[in-house]
């Protein structure tokens, strides 16, 4: 690729800017790598570079606030330089690490500067970091502060095990000290809604079944964990006011007790991820270990109801939780979903899982700029991130929203190849990503080095 100009203009009949869809020029300054103008399609001065698009899309680069990269301590799950190469492939400009499955989780200050220190240098995007809320460091008054001063974007917390000893799990007295911290900060709580209980109590009635039916796996993790979590973050975000965030929404259950939030003015929201808008538990082989993840991919009306509650709003963002791992831990030749590590790889892949099916019902482009882009930068605070407009970062994915793409290990950027997606036909092409206007990827070529910045100024910052 040759070095990209000091100005740029970039446009198409079918740029996403202010809600809607149509033509565009976006005008670029490379340098500072921010949007200076978007104007009539025609508006570009003889002169400038021109990126000519036609009728591909031009959309905000999508920002993914829910990524585990691993790195350090389980890079043979993943790591920074192949998840951003994988962000790049799929349209993603930006992605916030989650502070687990790495070794040592970002439960510290020392732990996140290790995370930083691993992640220098090997990014192809924007990367931003969630710390994590556990029991020590809640209990620990001060220490979640610390952390956000050092330029974490928020917390995520388990209220169930999280499946890795170094991660502990919270329950109500550490929730609500964290969330007290959390509030005075300015920052936000990612819930892992799952309670233990109505879990413990349907492995007892599980045991002796198959542990290669995925009927038996769904019934394992039923929807009560979600739905009581969920009452519980309602309870402790009315009382103590901190910004809470539901990740991984997969039980429709918990929709009406969304609602009553929203309409009281709590300020708390949730996401949903492709695997639960795209799969129906009716349709997952026994055995098919790919597809494990918790909470479960559910049945096919509860997927319809999520779908509704994203358009609706009350769902109000979609993103990955690329959660991968070595396929050994899948055990793929056993199809035991109890033993098999929970976690699905798709962070190249949700652009078109989602426009696939979005488009059958209906939604627009302007509807998929504001789940997968605009919204995830608001909860990570990134107010230069999500939208084109003048003064964002210049972030942008041009796709070709007909082409057909077909799910094959060649095409996958991901450490390993293992996802339940291998195999379909998509609609939904990628076919040029752009970081504050330089292109780190055009039809399969990548910049000649790692463009991506550490997201890690105050809270509201860009990159």
């Amino acid at each position: 690729m040759t070095e990209a100009p000091v100005t740029l203009a970039l446009r198409s009949r079918r740029v996403v800017t202010g809600g809607a869809a149509g033509p565009a020029a976006v005008h670029v300054n490379v340098v500072g790598g921010v949007i200076t103008a978007v104007t009539a399609w025609d508006d570009v001065p003889p002169g400038v570079p021109l990126v000519d698009a036609g009728d591909d899309v031009i959309m905000p680069g999508l920002v993914d606030s829910h990524v585990h990269i691993n790195e350090p301590g389980r890079t043979a799950w993943e790591g920074f330089t192949t998840a951003t190469r994988a962000a790049a492939a799929g349209g993603v400009t930006t992605l916030v690490d989650m502070p687990l499955n790495s070794i040592p989780p970002t439960i510290t200050v020392d732990a996140f500067q290790q995370k930083r220190e691993a992640a220098a240098g090997k990014c192809w995007v924007d990367v931003g970091f969630w710390g994590g809320a556990v029991p020590a460091n809640a209990r620990n008054a001060g220490e979640l502060r610390r952390l956000v001063d050092a330029g974490v974007r928020g917390f995520k917390c388990f209220m169930v095990d999280s499946g890795v000893p170094e991660f502990g799990w919270v329950g109500e007295p550490e929730l609500r000290a964290a969330m007290r911290e959390i509030a005075d900060s300015g920052s936000v709580l990612l819930a892992h809604a799952e309670l233990s209980g109505p879990i413990e109590a349907a492995h007892a009635s599980t045991l002796g079944l198959d542990p290669r039916s995925y009927a038996s796996y769904v019934r394992s993790r039923p929807r009560e964990a979600e739905d009581l979590a969920i009452a519980l973050l309602v309870d402790l975000c009315r009382e103590t006011r901190a910004r809470v965030h539901v990740v991984h929404l997969s039980s429709s259950g918990a929709l009406d007790l969304l609602r009553r939030a929203r309409d009281e003015g709590l300020p708390l929201t949730a996401e949903t991820t492709p695997h639960y808008l795209h799969f129906a538990a009716e349709d997952i082989p026994d055995g098919a270990t790919p597809y494990k993840c918790a909470p479960p991919i559910r049945e096919r009306e509860n997927r319809e109801k999520l779908w509704a509650a994203l358009g609706e709003g009350l769902v109000s963002m979609v993103v990955s939780d690329h959660s991968p791992c070595t396929p050994a831990l899948k055990l793929l030749e056993a199809g035991d979903f109890a033993a098999a590590w929970g976690g699905i790889a798709s962070l190249q892949l949700g652009l078109p899982v989602i426009w696939t099916d979005a488009r059958r019902r209906g939604h627009s482009f302007a509807d998929l700029a504001e789940w997968m882009c605009a919204a995830p930068a608001r909860l990570a605070q990134l107010d230069r991130k999500g939208s084109i407009a003048v003064g964002m970062d210049a972030d942008l994915v041009i796709w070709d929203p007909d082409a057909e793409v077909s799910i094959a290990p060649a095409m996958i950027e991901h450490r390993h190849k293992v996802t339940p997606y291998a195999g379909e036909t998509l609609h939904g092409a990628v076919r040029a990503t752009y970081l504050r206007g330089r292109r780190v990827y055009d039809g399969g070529q990548y910049a000649e080095r790692p463009e991506g910045r550490l997201v890690l100024g105050a809270l509201g910052g860009a990159a």
